[in-house]
């Protein structure tokens, strides 16, 4: 296994680049080599008097010793520096790993996220302005973009932005910058590993803290000037594994002086008195989670668009946003109209966007919309991991293969024999396939649960059914037979908690239940249902603009198995050689009960 990148941090250069780099030079000969530097705070000059020793490093006259990425506030010749860099033909387009100013020097511009040497970087730069257009600024289009990556899978290594602020300190230092309430929010939603900040002139090391709705936490280094008077430490020295390479146990490590965050009175947080955790003794403790929230509906002066709400219908921060909720933009958006399109009325990326430049017309036929959906799902079978057709699909995963359907070992097990069964073509649901795959799929559905049986155990099925057409997988949770008669009111009970009512669909076993279900299925929303060990559904149809949380089945029985930390898989990921196993092994318990004798 390769080593991890070793990474140099550095606080306010304030131009003193002959000292950073002296620094550098100096830590790199004692405990190097190091990958890269990254500076936070001030970089550029306070004064005129400094400038000459900085240019010296920008116009190529000095050597800059290893790789560094910079952020910073407006500062002396910032103007002719960044601005010279903006207009490099090399720096064009979509540049979120840094503006190339000189050899091994790259200036991070506004916001973005990016992977240095395997760690996943994000970064806010500068002070905020209104419009992001001054040197040294970042911009609320910035933030909207870093909010709409925060939802995006996987964890981020590091967090860098300039300043320090109140929620990062300890009581007795004090916080005469002030505080940005936005930044703060933020870092909530981020929640990276490291976070870095500067512009305090002091050096703090906070004792880590743990995240809302994540296992890992986050430990805090604030660094202090160069060349400060009161000899506070302006460098550090981290060598992290990656988090894309790290294994569920080895980033759910909590040290013993793991602290709560200090976001929390910034973040979407249930009160003390309501965050039971799941696994108290009665099953109103145990879904705390799934407490009642007004649909966001926006303060109506907002310009901007609020990404949220157009990609989910729905936005975690309520009236506290700062961005527009519009229902007819998010109409333009589920029809394929570009974010940035939509929000600025042009797209940078365009004509590489692959995403639609002009506003669905509101009379188009059904028989386009059918035309576009059919390419769609062309398209989609292509990158789709699930499609086994794509060159995309994880193939190791794979259990056993029919003619129309296949089992698969489930990404991020819940638990040990959590499969998913999968149609082999794409389609958006497994209520919408043709009755030979229903057949297939019930054949597949009664030997998992004549096998589960021999476990002592009980597979129960789920599956959310999304209107943007994502390729169909049926989960199957196997959970001991002593608990099989608290799944129904366990459900029921989240959905109280979500301000909706299942619907109980009963049939002569499974085959019937599911075409029952199939009637009241129309297609054209969204939808989950779950599938009990008596053969007893569960459905529930998803409104348009519910806020309904995607991992619902998974959270739901993680907490009846009282493993709350596992209900995001991310946090159970396996390594390749972890899954083959698992794949292996359950297909030498299964062999006797496989429908496809075949394969």
């Amino acid at each position: 296994m390769a080593s991890p990148p070793r990474i140099l941090l550095s606080g306010d250069a304030n131009g003193r680049l002959s000292q950073l780099f002296k620094r550098v030079l100096s830590v790199n000969k004692s405990a190097g080599p190091f990958d890269a530097l990254l500076c936070v705070g001030q970089f550029f000059p306070e004064s005129i008097e400094q400038l000459e020793e900085f240019m010296e490093y920008t116009d190529g006259r000095r050597e800059i010793p290893i790789p560094t990425y910079f952020i910073g506030d407006y500062g002396v010749a910032a103007p002719k520096v960044l601005s010279a860099a903006v207009k490099d033909p090399g720096n064009q387009g979509f540049k979120l790993d840094g503006l190339r100013v000189c050899h091994n020097l790259y200036w991070l511009k506004g916001g973005g996220k990016f992977t240095l040497f395997g760690l996943s970087v994000a970064y806010l730069s500068g002070r905020q302005s209104p419009s992001g257009q001054q040197f040294g600024t970042y911009s609320q289009d910035d933030v909207d973009a870093l909010r709409a990556l925060a939802e995006e899978p996987g964890i981020v290594d590091f967090g860098v932005r300039n300043r320090i602020a109140a929620n990062d300190l300890s009581h007795g230092i004090s916080d005469s910058l002030g505080s940005d309430s936005t930044v703060a929010e933020l870092v909530a939603e981020i929640k990276p590993r490291y976070h870095i900040a500067g512009s305090k002139a002091v050096f703090y090391a906070r004792e880590p803290y743990s995240n809302v709705d994540a296992v890992h936490v986050t430990r805090f280094f604030g660094l202090a000037p160069v060349g400060n008077k009161e000899k506070q430490k302006f460098m550090h020295a981290i060598s992290p594994t990656p988090a894309l390479t790290m294994s569920a146990a080895e980033i759910s490590t909590k040290p013993p002086n793991t602290t709560i965050s200090p976001y929390t009175n910034v973040d979407d947080t249930p009160s003390t008195e309501t965050t039971k955790r799941p696994g108290d003794s009665s099953l109103e403790e145990q879904y705390w989670r799934y407490d009642v929230k007004k649909q966001r509906k926006g303060d109506g002066n907002a310009e901007k668009l609020c990404f949220k709400f157009l990609s989910s219908g729905s936005c975690p921060r309520e009236d506290n946003c700062h961005f527009r909720h519009d229902p007819e933009a998010r109409e333009q958006y589920r029809g394929g109209v570009c974010f940035d399109f939509l929000n600025k009325g042009k797209c940078e990326r365009d004509p590489d966007c692959q995403f639609k430049h002009k506003l669905v017309e509101e009379g188009e036929t059904n028989l386009n919309k059918r035309s576009r959906s059919n390419n769609a799902t062309t398209n989609r079978s292509k990158e789709c991991w699930f499609c086994l057709s794509s060159p995309n699909v994880e193939s190791h995963l794979i259990i056993t293969v029919g003619e129309n359907i296949y089992c698969a070992l489930a990404k991020g097990p819940l638990v040990d024999d959590h499969v998913l069964l999968l149609p082999v073509e794409h389609s958006p649901s497994t209520l919408s396939l043709p009755p030979d795959c229903q057949r297939e799929l019930y054949k597949n559905q009664s030997s998992l649960r004549m096998y589960c049986k021999t476990q002592r155990k009980e597979y129960i099925f789920f599956e959310l059914i999304s209107i943007r057409g994502t390729h169909a997988n049926l989960q199957a949770v196997p959970i001991p037979q002593t608990k099989a008669s608290s799944v129904k009111n366990i459900f029921n009970l989240a959905a109280k908690k979500l301000g909706f009512e299942f619907e109980t669909i009963k049939g002569d076993g499974t085959s019937e239940a599911r075409e029952l279900l199939k009637a009241k299925f129309d297609g054209k929303s969204g939808f989950f249902y779950v599938e009990l060990h008596d053969g007893t559904i569960l459905g529930h149809t998803i409104d348009e603009n519910e806020n309904f949380p995607v991992q619902f089945g998974r959270e739901v029985m993680a907490g009846l198995l009282k493993m709350p930390d596992r209900a995001d898989w991310r946090n159970c990921k396996l390594s390749k050689d972890e899954e083959e196993k698992f794949v292996e092994d359950f297909k030498s318990r299964f062999k006797n009960f496989d429908p496809n004798e075949d394969f």
